[in-house]
Formats: structure tokens, C-alpha cells, sequence
């Protein structure tokens, strides 16, 4: 056994004991009454590091939570890695299904979509850590803590400066960190830029990601009416905003799938001949896909595959609709105003500024009198593809393959990382997208988890990754 994986093997249990105290910080950054504890999770990582001879220190971002930065000692004349992650966490929703609750009491039986146990107390289950957070993002930050952990305590490390970037902002909208980063420049300065937040193509099948999708997301008010109205009275001469609000959004997608917001793929570009070839083998079944989910089938774009439709290609989704009465029984009302939030995943060279344009444009001819509207713009993000020739990719993969034992797939995400784009315009273009977690750990649901096998797997590749960067400098 070589000295990495021995490393890993003695301290699995106080690196799962570690983890566990990371996991019980509830620090939930979109809710306002966590902030204490945002800020104790935060002087946590400081102290961690400081106990392993690492410089770090908070920094205070106006109006969020404090990010955390963390330097080895300098070495002379050495390339710069830095490591990226975040230490907040998604609220926590019980996720009640109808049937689960009956007169108000939970039945002894509870549904899969709720919490089985206590969100920020971990269990340890049939080689499973849940917990809010294992999975998205502190189990795969602390894997590459703990790599740290290993190289500072190594009789000799590579030489490699090593940078940790922690901010406490990414589940609840980080555009100030990311101005945080533009501002901070020569702190953050570096050659290669690692993070693991997300996932793996499949059990068993380590991936890199060489593509995000961007995201445009909005909240579209429809305003009517100065009050609510009696549909019998007032129905045929007024128009009603929540009807408005359902027609525009129809107007925007067909039944396929395809936005019909003007001049929205002008800008998708075709997959490289490479990209197509990857696709072809990678091992995706489209029926146990749907089986997964409990439904039958889907639909989308026709001229492209389900993969293609949920890693390549850009997207509309409606993610929530309030308008009216929306309790026990009926009540026939004309409500005075209807929203809707809705987003369109993006894909790389799409700019989400000009979709906004033309997004605004299109709702504001299609809108009936009696009405108006306001459009909200909640996040704006660009796509990002990565090269897989660069050679920290393949240093990349040459770790993955010592943590997992089996050479990773280049993979596009479906989801974004808005702050991706950020530190390859800011900073670097040499990024890695290392993916410790699963699709399947659950992230932003109720009974979250962590393989912690792939844990331990994480924090060999993490460690092998600093050695194989120091080498890139060496040819």
C-alpha cells in the first residue's frame, strides 16, 4: 500500500468523526436566523486549518456571510492551486407528500419525500453519511481538507503552492462573492482552479466534467386589478392576471420543448466532433432513467437524445406559480395579481444578458390590455465548456484514476455553478470540475447523503492531484 492510501486508511475514522462535526454547523445561508451559525462554521475552518499549520483567516462580504481563505506555506518559484468549495447549506424542507399527513398527525409511516432523521445530526447508514450538506458541498470540501491534512504532515510535499477559497453564499445567490473574487484578484491569484460540487456520471463510473449549463432565472409579475374580484360580476370584461400570466408563459416553449423566445440559439453552438464521441459512449439508459423517477417518459427537443436534452441543450422551466385562492374549497375570485418564477438552463456562448432583452421584448407583445408587468431578474449565468486537452485535465485525470482505480468519463453538467465563469474570466482558465458526489446523494432534498467510500476515494484523488499538478511544472 503506498503512502497516500495507507494515510487514508489510518484516519478514516477521525476524518469521518471530522466531517460529522462540519456537518452539525447549520448553516443554511438563505435563512437570515442561521447567520450565527454561518459565521461559527466559518471560524470552524479557520481553526482546522490553523491546527495544521495552514494560514487562514475570514474575510467579510457586505451583506453575506464571511468566505474563508487559507494559504500552505509559500514555496518559491512553485505553481498555484487553488481549491474552491462552500460551507452553507439548502434549507431544510420536510418535503410533506399528500396522504402523509392525516387531521394534522404524521402517519407512524414516513413518506419518502421527508426527513427520516435529523438533518444536522449525521447517521451513518449501509456505507451512507445523511445529513443536509454531505453530499452538497462539505463532505467533498473536506476530502480535499483532508488531503491538505496528508501532504502537511508528508516528510517532503510537492511543490505546489495550495490556496482554499470557502465561501458561505452559494446556495442562496453569491453574485457579491462573486464580485468578491473580481476585487480580490492578486489574494486569489493561481494556475490551476479545483472544485468538487458536482457529481459523478454514475456508481462507479468517476467522471470529470468538461462542460456547466448557465442559467437566466426570473420572477414575471402580472398585475391586474386594484383588488381581488368576483368572477361573476366582473369575469368577460376584465382580463384576469393569472390567466395573462399561464397564456405569456405557454408562449414561450412549444409542445417539444423549444423556446420560442427570439433569437434564443443564435448563439448554441454544435458539439465538437470530440464531444459527440463521448457522448456515443457513454453508458446512459434512457428507460431505467424514467423508471428512477416513477413516471413513463418525458419530452423534449425531438431531434436529440434524453442525455443530449439534460447535458447539451438549453432549456425553460416554470418552477413555481402564485396567483388567487389557494385554499380549502372554492372561491371564485379574479385576483388582482399573478407571478410565476421560471429559469432557461443555458448553454455555452449563449449570453444571458441578450436573452433578457429579448425575453422582456417578447412578454411585453404578447401582453393583453387591462394588465401590466414587471420582470424580475433573479440570477444570469454563462455556460461554460472546458477544453479536456488541457493539461491539468489530463493531471486530472491521472488522480482520478489513482483514487478510483478506473480512468474518469468527460462529462457535461446539467445544473451551474454560476461562480465557474467568474474564476475563468478573474483568474484562471486552467479549471478542474472533479466529482466526488453522486446524482443519486439527493442534494437539496430530504435524506441527503454521502458514499463515504467515494469520501475516502475523494480525499486519495484530492492528495494525488497536488502531486500530479507539481509535475506539470517539471516538464
Amino acid at each position: 500500500m503506498d503512502a497516500i492510501s495507507k494515510f487514508v486508511s489510518d484516519n478514516e475514522s477521525l476524518f469521518h468523526s471530522e466531517l460529522c462535526e462540519m456537518l452539525r454547523f447549520k448553516s443554511i445561508s438563505a435563512d437570515p436566523t442561521c447567520f450565527d451559525e454561518c459565521v461559527k462554521m466559518a471560524d470552524w475552518l479557520v481553526a482546522h486549518f490553523l491546527n495544521m499549520g495552514i494560514r487562514a483567516e475570514t474575510f467579510d462580504v457586505p451583506g453575506k456571510h464571511p468566505v474563508v481563505f487559507a494559504q500552505t506555506p509559500r514555496i518559491l518559484d512553485a505553481p498555484t492551486l487553488l481549491i474552491y468549495g462552500h460551507y452553507d447549506v439548502q434549507p431544510v424542507d420536510t418535503g410533506t407528500s399528500e396522504g402523509e399527513k392525516t387531521n394534522g398527525t404524521a402517519d407512524a409511516e414516513v413518506s419518502e419525500k421527508s426527513w427520516r432523521t435529523d438533518p444536522f445530526e449525521p447517521v451513518f447508514k449501509d456505507g451512507l453519511l445523511y445529513a443536509r450538506g454531505a453530499s452538497d458541498d462539505k463532505g467533498p470540501v473536506f476530502a480535499h481538507i483532508a488531503a491538505a491534512k496528508y501532504w502537511m504532515q508528508a516528510e517532503s510535499r510537492p511543490q505546489i503552492n495550495v490556496k482554499f477559497f470557502l465561501e458561505g453564499d452559494e446556495e442562496g445567490g453569491n453574485e457579491e462573492v462573486r464580485q468578491f473574487v473580481r476585487d480580490h484578484t492578486d489574494l486569489l491569484s493561481c494556475d490551476y482552479l479545483v472544485l468538487s460540487d458536482t457529481a459523478q456520471f454514475a456508481p462507479g463510473q468517476p467522471s470529470l466534467s468538461c462542460g456547466l449549463r448557465g442559467l437566466a432565472a426570473y420572477e414575471l409579475t402580472i398585475h391586474g386589478p386594484n383588488r381581488d374580484l368576483h368572477s361573476g360580476t366582473f369575469g368577460g370584461a376584465v382580463t384576469n392576471p393569472c390567466n395573462a400570466l399561464v397564456n405569456l408563459l405557454s408562449a414561450l416553449v412549444d409542445e417539444d420543448g423549444r423556446v420560442l423566445v427570439p433569437g434564443f440559439y443564435d448563439e448554441v453552438a454544435r458539439l465538437s466532433p470530440e464531444e459527440a464521441r463521448q457522448l456515443q459512449i457513454l453508458p446512459f439508459d434512457e428507460s431505467s432513467f424514467y423508471a428512477n423517477l416513477g413516471v413513463a417518459s418525458g419530452v423534449g427537443e425531438k431531434d436529440f437524445s434524453v442525455y443530449e436534452r439534460l447535458r447539451t441543450r438549453p432549456t425553460f422551466d416554470i418552477h413555481g406559480i402564485s396567483a388567487g385562492y389557494q385554499g380549502e374549497g372554492s372561491k371564485t375570485v379574479i385576483p388582482s395579481e399573478a407571478s410565476a418564477k421560471f429559469s432557461f438552463r443555458l448553454v455555452p456562448h449563449q449570453s444571458p444578458e441578450k436573452i433578457t432583452e429579448s425575453l422582456r421584448a417578447r412578454l411585453a407583445s404578447l401582453l393583453p390590455p387591462g394588465v401590466r408587468m414587471t420582470l424580475d431578474v433573479h440570477s444570469e449565468a454563462k455556460g461554460v465548456a472546458i477544453d479536456t486537452s488541457l493539461p491539468c485535465m489530463k493531471a486530472a485525470a491521472r488522480a482520478v484514476e489513482y483514487g478510483f482505480g478506473r480512468s474518469p468519463l468527460f462529462v457535461r453538467e446539467g445544473g451551474a455553478v454560476p461562480i465557474v465563469t467568474t474564476f475563468k474570466e478573474a483568474l484562471t482558465p486552467n479549471i478542474m470540475l472533479l466529482a466526488l458526489s453522486l446524482q443519486t446523494d439527493n442534494i437539496h432534498g430530504p435524506n441527503e447523503h454521502f458514499t463515504m467510500a467515494d469520501f475516502y476515494r475523494g480525499i486519495k484523488t484530492a492528495a494525488k492531484l497536488w502531486q500530479e499538478l507539481a509535475a506539470l511544472d517539471l516538464l
